[in-house]
């Protein structure tokens, strides 16, 4: 019994509107009739006011919960649709500001490629102006050398004829001090024998 009332109750309170609640209720006191078919004798208009005022008061309760429910649905869907277009101006928001960070970051890559080619250019300059010197430097080196060598052999040959006028020299100084030393010692010996002369008696 208690299971036919909570199924009534539920089919009243998702009924679409008064004619469905109508057509249930009518159809459940069809029902009882079938089950309980003495129960006309038994009821009164008294019952039968009481069972009526019980089922409208039902009826408003379910109407009222409909009504909550409904409007919590309205609010629900109110909220829903607020978010979706927060969401969605939150989307047009961070799409903007990702086209923005996008063409901000092409410009720096462009820039970025135009300094490279600039540095690459000026390492190409630098590189062949370095060759350029390093080649000058070469030859200057080669330079330098050919000079050295030319110095090195006329200091050789300087020196070549240095010693050999120094051997000349010292050949003409040794021939001088020859012949002054013979002069020097022919001269005191003549000097000892003079002095020997006058000296020795007769």
């Amino acid at each position: 019994m208690s299971s036919s009332v909570l199924d009534l109750y539920d089919r009243l309170r998702t009924a679409p509107n008064d004619e469905a609640r109508a057509r249930i209720i009518a159809e459940a006191f069809e029902a009882l009739e079938e089950r309980y078919p003495h129960l006309g004798d038994m009821a009164t208009r008294t019952d039968l006011g009481k069972t009526e005022l019980r089922l409208v008061k039902e009826i408003e309760q379910v109407r009222l919960e409909t009504e909550t429910i409904r409007s919590e649905l309205k609010e629900t869907e109110l909220r829903l649709i607020k978010e979706i277009e927060q969401v969605r101006t939150e989307t047009e928001t961070v799409r903007s500001e990702l086209k923005e960070t996008e063409l901000r970051l092409i410009k720096e890559i462009e820039q970025v490629r135009a300094e490279t080619e600039a540095v690459r250019s000026e390492l190409k300059e630098t590189e062949l102006r370095l060759i350029k010197e390093i080649e000058q430097v070469r030859a200057e080196t080669e330079a330098v050398r050919s000079e050295l060598k030319e110095t090195e052999l006329r200091l050789i040959k300087e020196i070549e004829q240095v010693r050999a006028e120094l051997k000349v020299d010292i050949a003409n100084s040794h021939t001088a001090w020859l012949k002054w030393s013979f002069l020097f010692w022919l001269s005191q010996f003549g000097a000892i024998v003079l002095l020997l002369w006058r000296i020795w008696p007769r």
